[in-house]
C-alpha cells in the first residue's frame, strides 16, 4: 500500500479502538472484538458523525477498519461477518470546483505574488504555476527533487501508489521554476527537495495553502480556490479546449477513466459539443 494509505488506515484503527475503550469501559482485546455487535459499529459511526465527520470520511474510515478485521480473520482471531453486514453511509458525489481560466492565470501571475521576500514570492509562483500548468497534486509537486527541475519539455512525476507518469512542461512553467532557483538562497544537492521553506527544509504544503489563501483574498476569489483547485482547473480547461478524456486521464495519473469523467459533468457544454460532432444523426 502507498504510505498515505497506511497512514490513513492506521488512523482509522486507532480511532476505532479509542472509541471502543470508552464504549466498552476498557481497552478492547481480541475477545472483545469477537463479541462486537452491529449496534456497536453503528454507535461508532454515530460518534464519528457527532465529531463532524462527513459521509465520505465515515465510509473511508469503515473501509480501514474492515481491512484490519479481515487481517485478524485471516489469522483465525475474529469473524468479520458483522462488519460485512453494516452498510457504509452513502457519500454524495461532489463535483470538482475549478477556477475560471482568467482567475487561474491571474493566480499564477508573478505580479500577483504577495510576499515581500522576492525568492519566496518567486517560489510560491513557481509551485502554483506547476500545479496549474502540469495538473500536479500538491504532494507530487513538493516531493520533487532538485534534480527533477525540468530542463526540457517533460517532467517525471511519482503519483499515488508510486505510479510514475510523464507530463509535458510548458515554457512558462519551466521559466517560473528557473526564476525561483535563480533567486533561492539555498543550493540543495540533486537529491534534495526542489522547493524549500524559509529555513532550507522541504516546503510544507501548509505554507502553499496559506499563500493561496492570501491570494484568493486579494483577488476576491471564493474559498474553493485552493491549490487542488488548480489541478481541477488544469483538467477542466483542457477538456473545454477539446482535450481527449483519455489523454487527460494519463496527465492526471488517474487509475480509472471513471475518475476523470467527473470533469465532463463540470463542463456540460463541452460534452454536448462532442456528442454533436460524433453522433451520425446529429
Amino acid at each position: 500500500m502507498a504510505a498515505k494509505t497506511v497512514e490513513a488506515y492506521s488512523r482509522d484503527v486507532e480511532q476505532f479502538l479509542m472509541f471502543l475503550t470508552v464504549h466498552l469501559g476498557g481497552a478492547p482485546g481480541l475477545a472483545e472484538l469477537r463479541e462486537l455487535r452491529i449496534a456497536d459499529l453503528r454507535a461508532f459511526m454515530a460518534a464519528r458523525r457527532n465529531d463532524g465527520a462527513g459521509s465520505r470520511t465515515v465510509a473511508r474510515g469503515l473501509a480501514g477498519i474492515r481491512s484490519f478485521v479481515h487481517f485478524l480473520e485471516r489469522g483465525g482471531e475474529v469473524n468479520s461477518a458483522i462488519f460485512a453486514a453494516v452498510r457504509a453511509p452513502r457519500a454524495g458525489r461532489s463535483l470538482p470546483r475549478p477556477l475560471p481560466a482568467p482567475a487561474a492565470r491571474e493566480m499564477v501571475d508573478p505580479d500577483s505574488a504577495l510576499d515581500e521576500e522576492p525568492w519566496i514570492a518567486s517560489r510560491n509562483t513557481a509551485v502554483l504555476t506547476l500545479l496549474y500548468g502540469c495538473g500536479l497534486r500538491i504532494s507530487e509537486a513538493l516531493t520533487l527533487a532538485r534534480a527533477d527541475a525540468p530542463s526540457d519539455s517533460a517532467l517525471r512525476v511519482i503519483g499515488k501508489g508510486g505510479k510514475e507518469r510523464v507530463v509535458p512542461v510548458l515554457p512558462v512553467v519551466a521559466a517560473a521554476i528557473a526564476e525561483y532557483l535563480r533567486l533561492c538562497p539555498y543550493h540543495t544537492p540533486p537529491g534534495g527537495p526542489l522547493f524549500v521553506g524559509a529555513r532550507g527544509e522541504r516546503l510544507n504544503p501548509r505554507i502553499v495553502q496559506r499563500a493561496m489563501a492570501g491570494l484568493r483574498g486579494a483577488l476576491g476569489l471564493p474559498a474553493s480556490a485552493t491549490p487542488h483547485a488548480l489541478r481541477h482547473s488544469f483538467a477542466t480547461h483542457l477538456l473545454a479546449a477539446g482535450g481527449d478524456l483519455r489523454m487527460i486521464q494519463e496527465l492526471l495519473g488517474h487509475a480509472s477513466l471513471s475518475t476523470t469523467q467527473v470533469y465532463t459533468e463540470v463542463d456540460p457544454t463541452r460534452l454536448l459539443e462532442a456528442y454533436t460532432k460524433a453522433h451520425p444523426r446529429a
